[in-house]
């Protein structure tokens, strides 16, 4: 039986930098690598062919380094607005169940 392959899709998906690296937000998949247990993805800009590197394809998964897809910054604040709403309203309703016990 064949091994399942780590990270399918990686292959030309889409990636958002939380950050800017080397002055890009927007990046592309072109090339994938396998070593031992470690798989690595090659970025490249979406507006510069010039910019490529390449990135442990485990790091694509952390959400404060990258989101999946291009997005606008406006959609990347809207998405950080929603989490710190859902983080207090969390953290609300649990002191309000500490002060009502």
């Amino acid at each position: 039986m064949a091994k399942k392959q780590k990270f399918p899709y990686l292959l030309d998906s889409k990636w958002t930098a939380k950050v800017k690296m080397w002055g890009w937000r927007h990046f592309r998949v072109i090339s994938r690598k396998n070593e031992g247990k470690w798989v690595f993805a090659e970025m490249v800009a979406a507006c510069d062919p010039e910019v490529k590197f390449w990135v442990n394809a485990r790091s694509l998964k952390d959400p404060v380094q990258w989101q999946a897809g291009w997005q606008t910054l406006q959609e990347m604040r809207s998405h950080e607005s929603e989490k710190l709403d859902d983080e207090f309203n969390y953290a609300l309703s649990h002191q309000t169940l500490k002060n009502s016990q």
